[in-house]
């Protein structure tokens, strides 16, 4: 700021860990309370008076022991000082008891364990990678009117790492809503609620309907700040319709990647349940939801996890995501959850308690997390897998989600950086004896629960790692996404779809194709920007063009899944409104016939996979001539299971072509979609953009 002749202003606030609170004003707020005396030139000064509560208008139950002020001009473009500066103060209306030291009850758990229906063990795990903890810890909440009371102060039990304390004389209906208040001398105070609690209570719950969360008690703000936990001891029973269902053959999925914010008019449960005859008329017989865990705000992807046991109130209640996964397995079809185990954003408790402010990032003491990614996809803050502590709450989440919400199935997300070797662009997909430990170890915590349970990994890696990893059970993804847009617009180059089909360790584990993802551009939108003649043009003809693709995607053994709409041929990017944005939502698409045709194609191709179910079996006999040179020659799929067989043909070109067809038996074939026999020695003429299946029975 030297030589500046403008108005100076302090943004400043109270410091609790990384939350600024009680600021006066906003960053370009310029009100007279927070503007600075000129005294000289270059020399600026504020007083805090009559003193420092005071002036901020502190609460009673807050301890001020931080204060964070950053100088800047009238305009706010310049800054006195790079960085947030700090000041530790004195309060001296506040002093901590002394702490007593006690070992923890038998057979209590990090985080909340309910006693009985009025008593309640917390348990917070402190002990950073250096051996040190904080100074002392506290319980606040509706219990205690959310101040510092030493009768709320918790017991320390070094030989676990852990704070404790026993709540007694609770109501059981009473759904109370707490944190805990940590001090450190380093770090000053901060304010966590329990990395456990299956419910959490945010500043941001205002903006969600109550259509969509009937009865959600009020954020209280005027008691404290960030996220607040939250425990009832009689937790409300849910009475399963359907308690046991299981999913019987899961080289059999068909998978329906669902973004509830995205499917439906109100984006949560209850827009989602409206719709779920669209998809059992299809034929699909597994959803699988983008993450639903808790994740930072209202309006997301869910890849920025930050409470692991709560489902997030953006779509509903508990008991509404319990409603949907029953009315699920009433209809025959799974549901599979995306878990991002990967990272954590800076909300996390984990990631509160041992936090670097200067850098905004985890510190280097937190037992946790890694201060920065050893892998180059990391995104937020990266879990240390090797760590026990990691490795523990990890399966304790999985094993709970299981149990709690009759899960079918879990989606890992990038399990490509679930190691700690270091790593490039070049280097991380290289086999990797830790990541492979981990991920089997994590599939053993499932299978303890239910060995029904299917795990899908999002990997990516080399063929001797993905092997391993199927050979143990576990199902990989299989990304065809390029080769099938080109196919859909019409290109000849790399254009080949051999990799949708692996037979490799199909018995056990395997590989789950798509030709679209959540994370990969639209087929039908590639269509309109980068295809040229009638499949830019012609509407047409670019959804039979993508019936040809899905022709030669669902007549392929193994595991499938589709993204929502796909089967309506979705045309807006990814990219609209920002890749993670909220894209349009197109339910008048079913009403036009070519888009209708082309579901009508999915839902046929569908129920054939189910109903001739033996054609499509890991010991099935299946060939295909899928690459790009056998773009003009026609693109032919065979599959043989001695009793039954199928043949299809797709002509990807504009114009009709004759064929050549081999058929893998000699007697009567037919034309399934019309009934009628063929000539078998004849060639058979399959029209532009179109394709032909051939049945023997």
């Amino acid at each position: 700021m030297y030589g500046y002749e403008g108005d100076v202003y302090a943004h400043i606030g109270v410091i609790e860990g990384s939350d600024w609170r009680f600021v006066p004003a906003d960053w370009t707020e310029n009100i007279d309370k927070c503007k600075m005396i000129r005294e000289d030139d270059n020399v600026w000064s504020l007083t805090l008076s009559p003193d420092i509560r005071s002036w901020f208008g502190v609460t009673d139950d807050v301890n001020v022991l931080r204060i964070g002020v950053v100088f800047r001009s009238v305009d706010g473009e310049k800054k006195g000082l790079a960085e947030d500066y700090f000041i530790s103060v004195t309060d001296n209306t506040f002093t901590p008891g002394e702490v007593v030291n006690e070992a923890r009850p038998e057979g209590v758990k990090d985080g909340i364990t309910i006693i009985d229906n009025s008593t309640v063990t917390f348990v917070l795990y402190d002990k950073d990678k250096d051996g040190n903890h904080k100074d002392y810890a506290y319980l606040i909440g509706d219990f205690n009117d959310w101040k510092l009371n030493h009768d709320y102060q918790m017991k320390r039990d070094d030989a676990t790492g852990c704070w404790w304390y026993t709540l007694t004389d609770l109501d059981p209906q009473t759904e109370y809503a707490f944190q805990y208040y940590v001090y450190s001398e380093a770090d000053g105070p901060v304010r966590l609620a329990d990395a456990y609690t299956e419910k959490v209570l945010d500043p941001l719950d205002r903006y969600i309907a109550a259509s969509t969360y009937p009865n959600l008690r009020e954020y209280p703000s005027d008691k404290t700040s960030d996220i607040v936990s939250t425990f009832r001891t009689q937790k409300e029973d849910y009475s399963w319709k359907v308690p046991n269902f299981k999913i019987e053959d899961p080289h059999a999925l068909v998978i329906y990647e669902m973004l509830f914010r995205d499917f439906s008019e109100s984006g949560d449960i209850n827009g989602a349940l409206a719709h779920l005859d669209h998809l059992i008329d299809m034929g699909i017989n597994a959803i699988e939801l983008m993450p639903v865990q808790e994740f930072d705000g209202n309006d997301s992807w869910g890849y920025n996890p930050c409470f692991f046991f709560a489902m997030d109130k953006a779509y509903g209640t508990q008991e509404m995501y319990k409603q949907f996964i029953d009315a699920c397995h009433e209809k025959g079809i799974a549901v599979i959850l995306d878990v991002v185990y990967n990272h954590a954003t800076g909300n996390h408790p984990f990631a509160k308690l041992y936090w670097d402010s200067s850098n905004n990032k985890t510190a280097a003491n937190n037992p946790w997390f890694n201060v920065d990614a050893p892998h180059p996809y990391s995104v937020f803050h990266d879990f240390n897998h090797e760590s026990e502590l990691v490795r523990t709450f990890v399966k304790r989440n999985l094993q709970f989600l299981i149990k709690e919400y009759n899960i079918d199935g879990f989606r890992f997300d990038l399990t490509k950086g679930f190691t700690q070797n270091s790593s490039t662009d070049q280097t991380a997909s290289k086999k990797d004896e830790s990541r492979i430990a981990i991920l089997k170890d994590y599939y053993e915590a499932i299978r303890e629960v239910s060995s029904d349970v299917c795990v899908i990994l999002e990997h990516f890696a080399d063929d001797d790692e993905e092997e391993i990893l199927a050979e143990s059970g576990m199902y990989l993804w299989r990304n065809k996404n390029w080769a099938y847009c080109q196919s859909a617009m019409g290109y000849k180059s790399e254009s080949g779809f051999e990799g949708a089909y692996d037979r490799r360790n199909s018995s056990v584990g395997g590989w789950v194709s798509y030709m679209e993802s959540h994370d990969e551009e639209r087929m039908a939108f590639k269509q309109t920007a980068y295809s040229t003649g009638t499949l830019q043009t012609d509407l047409e003809v670019r959804m039979s063009q993508l019936e040809v693709n899905a022709a030669m995607f669902f007549t392929v053994p193994g595991p499938k899944m589709i993204w929502q709409f796909g089967e309506l041929g979705y045309d807006h990017s990814i990219e609209e409104n920002g890749r993670t944005g909220r894209k349009p939502l197109e339910w008048d698409y079913k009403s036009n016939e070519y888009r209708k045709g082309l579901y009508d194609t999915y839902t046929t191709l569908i129920h054939f996979r189910q109903v001739h179910s033996e054609l499509f079996t890991p010991d099935v006999i299946f060939d295909w001539k899928v690459s790009a040179s056998d773009w003009e020659g026609g693109r032919f799929l065979t599959s043989d299971a001695g009793n039954k067989a199928l043949v299809v043909v797709g002509n990807f070109t504009d114009t009709p072509i004759k064929y050549a067809v081999s058929f893998p038996q000699s007697g009567a074939w037919f034309e399934y979609l019309h009934g009628e026999q063929i000539n078998t020695s004849e060639l058979v003429e399959v029209p532009g953009h179109s394709y032909r299946l051939f049945v023997n029975f």
